[in-house]
């Protein structure tokens, strides 16, 4: 490649162990030597990026470090001659932007294993709106339905609904054919949730009961949880016969305790959404549902759209959860 250097959100370890982001020239040598380069044309913000860029050791080892889980961009150069010049790729999870340097830049260098193809008819950004959180919304819910999730069984719950994941898990439930019932400790997101899909908005003491009661009467058919702790134990107790409860995040705990009565009395499934490292033949075939049967309708304001040089104070919003829906770098 004719250029020596190209820009990226670098994030520096400094003497007090404090650490600095900034927007520089960074060499092509800090690329690792992978198959695939791809020039971004867009990236997506998720909490773990924000935590990298925080310092998070359990999710970046060292820096200098650029983060960014989710990228879309063109094909530069594929050693491994799996795609072409010029073709329109996705890249999300796997290593990028964990110990590999991520989306936050003009390029990125990865595995082909890593890339699938962009639905043509997308923009990079409208890859992005939807990106990680998209996928792992989407690959709770075909989860689900393997194990037998159905729309007719009841409403499915979705905690967190204002998040990345808990937007497009109520958009992509309601285009599936569920009845969304959206948990926010926001009162004035309601319109918004409306908006994306909800048929009901319930605040997060519904979901996070605090007796010590093994079961409950059923409330709900089914639930994606993005808080974890207190939440999930609720999620489950209340979750009617042959339901299943999709756990991809931990907002409040990692930690749950509980009888194991909801799952041998009601049949009750609790499954782990492990989006980062799905078989490449799974993970095109979610983006092809996204792109096709569950491809969900999205108001303007699910998604704010910034520069590059906007990253920084939007990881710093997203530590605070100040932020609403998606957040995507046009880079």
């Amino acid at each position: 490649m004719s250029e020596k250097n190209y820009r990226a959100l670098l994030v520096e370890e400094k003497d007090d162990r404090a650490f600095e982001k900034s927007i520089k020239e960074v060499p092509f040598s800090f690329l690792p030597e992978h198959e695939v380069t791809i020039r971004v044309n867009a990236a997506g913000l998720n909490y773990k990026d924000a935590l990298s860029a925080s310092g998070h050791k359990g999710i970046t080892r060292s820096y200098p470090h650029t983060p960014g889980v989710d990228a879309s961009g063109v094909v530069v150069e594929d050693l491994s001659g799996t795609f072409n010049e010029g073709d329109e790729v996705i890249c999300t999870s796997h290593d990028l932007g964990m110990n590999t340097p991520g989306g936050f830049a003009e390029y990125i260098r990865v595995p082909a294993s890593w890339v699938v193809k962009k639905p043509s008819y997308w923009s990079h950004e409208k890859a992005m709106a939807l990106g990680t959180a998209g996928y792992t919304a989407a690959l709770a819910l075909w989860k689900m339905e393997n194990c037998g999730q159905r729309p007719e069984m009841g409403p499915v719950v979705v905690t967190g609904a204002t998040g990345g994941v808990g937007s497009l898990a109520v958009a992509i439930l309601k285009k599936a054919g569920y009845q969304v019932w959206a948990s926010t400790g926001k009162e004035s997101a309601e319109p918004y949730l409306c908006e994306l899909g909800a048929e009901k908005v319930i605040g997060r003491e519904t979901v996070n009961d605090p007796s010590r009661k093994p079961l409950f009467k059923p409330e709900w058919a089914g639930a994606i949880d993005n808080v974890g702790g207190n939440t999930l134990t609720t999620l489950l107790r209340k979750c009617g016969r042959n339901g299943s409860v999709a756990t991809i995040g931990l907002v409040d705990q990692a930690e749950f305790s509980m009888t194991i009565y909801p799952f041998i009395l009601n049949g009750v499934n609790l499954l782990g959404i492990d989006s980062a490292e799905t078989p490449p033949e799974i993970r095109q075939l979610i983006w092809n549902k996204l792109a096709d049967e569950w491809h969900p309708e999205l108001p303007e304001q699910s998604a704010t759209y910034c520069s590059l040089e906007a990253i920084p104070k939007q990881m710093d919003l997203i530590l605070a959860g100040k932020t609403k829906g998606r957040v995507v770098a046009i880079i």
